[in-house]
């Protein structure tokens, strides 16, 4: 039987345990960037939250203060509203026509540095001042976030109607 030199022994050691090592690293800085992702994912979540508030509530200025400085609303059937001003007298005039009572469904939500977008469904009724009216509510919904001083914020929003379901 050959004897195998010393050297090589030691050197297979130390490459077997920087392979350890490094694989260590690399599955300690999987988890690490998992637990940032799922910790920015639910900021996002808490942020829809208010959203949420602001739309059953009426609060326009809460739902301005939700947006970034040039952040854009996108509302069907109306024009954009572009930077905090047009944002605010765009949810003004939505509020003075109706009130919502909605939930959000979360279907999406994806984060890249300080971008972010999300994907969600939104279910629920709206009263129609003019007339008094409930009707059925139904939306599919759009977000773009962007992160601003380390707090998220909406930087575009588009919604569309869909049918709503019993």
């Amino acid at each position: 039987m050959k004897k195998i030199p010393m050297y090589i022994i030691a050197l297979f050691l130390m490459t077997s345990c920087g392979e350890k090592s490094n694989q260590e690293s690399n599955q300690n800085l999987t988890t690490k960037t998992e637990i940032m992702q799922k910790e920015e994912k639910q900021k996002i979540e808490e942020l829809l939250g208010v959203y949420k508030k602001s739309l059953n509530t009426s609060d326009a200025k809460l739902a301005q203060s939700l947006y970034t400085k040039d952040g854009v609303f996108m509302p069907t059937e109306a024009p954009s509203a572009i930077g905090p001003e047009d944002i605010l007298k765009s949810y003004e005039y939505v509020f003075s026509q109706i009130q919502l009572n909605i939930e959000f469904y979360m279907e999406e939500i994806e984060v890249e540095g300080n971008m972010a977008f999300a994907v969600t469904s939104s279910k629920g009724t709206t009263l129609i001042h003019a007339t008094g009216e409930t009707i059925p509510e139904a939306n599919r919904e759009l977000f773009v976030f962007e992160k601003v001083n380390e707090e998220w914020k909406i930087a575009r929003y588009m919604f569309n109607k869909t049918t709503p379901k019993g």
